[in-house]
């Protein structure tokens, strides 16, 4: 049968199970949003701007496991989705963006919103298509999912001209095309199983690809049969329930001086899916020193590139705990385990008593469960949200971790509200939520029940506190001294807005905010100098930090 391409390009987005897409139309896409109309089938989540739409599209790839889409026109309409291909390609989302170039006859000629799509997003995508002939239009969409899937997800990019849309082309329907999990060479245990049971103090560091592989039963199994004690990086949140007594927390600058005290004391480390990044391996020549360092990882290109390992193993992490299983004994470490636990006794002082921001986010889980999506833009509250919200399931927190995008929260928190049909919790800053409030609208037009927990203390915090420590207090263009009322601001919306001013305000507040049935944001006066602490910085030992403090 002979179809338009935009009407097989509809066709070939539910071959591979899309029910849900984000976007913006413009001229270049005005065929694709026709086909969408006349389908009638799909979802569409009409944005304020496309970078919220690439957010929320990753936010509902992270949350529900399926690959996120998003679809803009030319122009500035692609252009404003790079920040969130960037984003979700740092931290390993499936992604496939869809966008409409000027025709091919008019490539290369400046014509009115044509850009070079493709060549600007080449570094932040696995790959990328100009589609230029109507037979490969199909083919294209297809090998575009499979690779936003394939081995260490991430973002994919189709380019279609407008010509492309409207040609005629003979269709045929086609079954999605699932990858197979890369398996493990049967000699690559070995070793590590030699190594584990020499291992004396071992550590597991639960990072993203935990979660990517959907390995986390395995993890928990592989934890338990070991006898160690796991952390996580901010990517590897959720992957190992946060109330189990193994679990230490958050690793690196910011994580838990629990984790931090059991990195040092460990004599073997075994990297679980995650990339040694400079957040959590600081000094790198330091961080190995003294210990055996295994590493198991899809991804060919991270073995060795940030930290010297001694031993590796390569394929899906889930692959490679099932097939270690069944030839590791139970381990016998209570001393260890113990040891460990204790480490947890410590608790950071606070800097800043007015209305420390721990207070409001430990509060958190009277409200939530833990299927509760927990999403977080960048900055200071992202680490308070990593330290005190307890997260017992995976794809249950969602923040920008590798690129570190302000801006995130909310987009992503609609994406992953519209992808679980949960309430959804956005814990954000006033620094961040500047950048991107106009997604509100959007949160309002689809009645979705977020919850936006907005720490309001008129800085950029991580900045400011920076500035602090290392720059002689000398606060360069942090303090924000903006004049918004964030309640009344909701309401202009059509959001409710509510205050949390002092401590009594938080159970009130909160009780409010989870009874409404859509949007609530809570403007939430912390003070300025509140601080994330632990905190381990680049070439700065935390005994000289809080000697900075004190």
């Amino acid at each position: 049968m002979k179809l338009s391409g935009a009407d097989i390009l509809i066709r070939c987005l539910k071959e591979q199970g899309v029910d849900t897409l984000f976007g913006y139309p413009g001229g270049t896409v005005l065929d694709i949003y026709d086909a969408i109309y006349r389908d009638g089938s799909l979802r569409h989540i009409l944005t304020a701007h496309e970078q919220g739409a690439a957010h929320a599209a990753d936010g509902y790839a992270r949350a529900t496991g399926k690959t996120g889409v998003v679809l803009a026109t030319s122009g500035p309409g692609a252009t404003n989705l790079v920040t969130g291909i960037a984003t979700a390609y740092m931290d390993s989302t499936p992604l496939v963006a869809i966008t409409g170039n000027v025709t091919v006859a008019n490539l290369g000629r400046d014509s009115f919103q044509e850009v070079d799509i493709a060549g600007v997003t080449m570094p932040v995508t696995k790959h990328n298509y100009i589609v230029k002939n109507i037979r490969d239009l199909a083919p294209t969409v297809r090998e575009a999912f499979y690779i936003a899937n394939a081995g260490r997800k991430g973002p994919v990019l189709i380019d279609i001209p407008k010509n492309i849309q409207t040609e005629l082309c003979d269709y045929e329907e086609a079954a999605a095309e699932r990858h197979a999990p890369k398996a493990v060479a049967p000699d690559a245990l070995a070793p590590v199983l030699t190594a584990l049971a020499k291992a004396k103090r071992p550590l597991i560091i639960a990072g993203g690809g935990c979660i990517g592989s959907g390995a986390s039963e395995n993890l928990f199994a592989f934890a338990k049969r070991l006898q160690a004690p796991v952390c996580a990086t901010l990517m590897g949140l959720g992957a190992y329930p946060a109330s189990d007594g193994q679990f230490l927390g958050l690793i690196g600058m910011h994580g838990t001086d629990a984790a931090a005290k059991a990195f040092r004391r460990a004599d073997t480390v075994i990297a679980c899916g995650m990339r040694f990044s400079d957040r959590v391996a600081g000094d790198r020549a330091k961080f190995r020193a003294g210990k055996t360092i295994v590493q198991f990882d899809i991804d060919a290109a991270e073995i060795d590139k940030n930290v010297t390992v001694d031993l590796s193993v390569m394929a899906d992490l889930d692959e490679i705990l099932k097939a270690l299983l069944p030839q590791l004994p139970q381990a016998d470490r209570k001393d260890w385990l113990k040891e460990t636990a204790a480490y947890k006794d410590y608790e950071a002082a606070n800097f800043d008593a007015a209305l420390p921001a721990y207070k409001i986010l430990s509060a958190l889980g009277g409200y939530t469960d833990a299927e509760t999506p927990v999403v977080t833009d960048v900055g200071q509250h992202q680490m308070w949200a990593a330290q005190y919200c307890k997260i017992e399931r995976p794809r249950r927190f969602i923040s920008s971790g590798g690129l570190g995008t302000m801006g995130f929260g909310l987009g992503a928190a609609i994406g992953a509200c519209v992808g679980i049909g949960r309430r959804t919790v956005l814990v954000t800053g006033d620094g961040c939520f500047h950048m991107n409030l106009n997604e509100l609208c959007t949160a309002v037009s689809q009645k979705l029940p977020v919850v936006i927990l907005l720490m309001d203390n008129n800085a950029l915090g991580m900045v400011r506190q920076w500035q602090t420590l290392f720059y002689g207090k000398r606060y360069s263009q942090t303090t924000l001294d903006r004049r918004t009322d964030y309640v009344k601001l909701a309401e202009a919306f059509g959001a409710k807005g509510l205050t949390i001013a002092c401590e009594a305000d938080i159970a009130p507040a909160l009780s409010t905010a989870f009874a409404a049935d859509g949007p609530v944001l809570v403007d939430c006066k912390i003070g300025i100098d509140d601080k994330v602490l632990p905190m381990i910085a680049p070439g700065k030992s935390f005994d000289d930090i809080m000697t900075k403090l004190s």
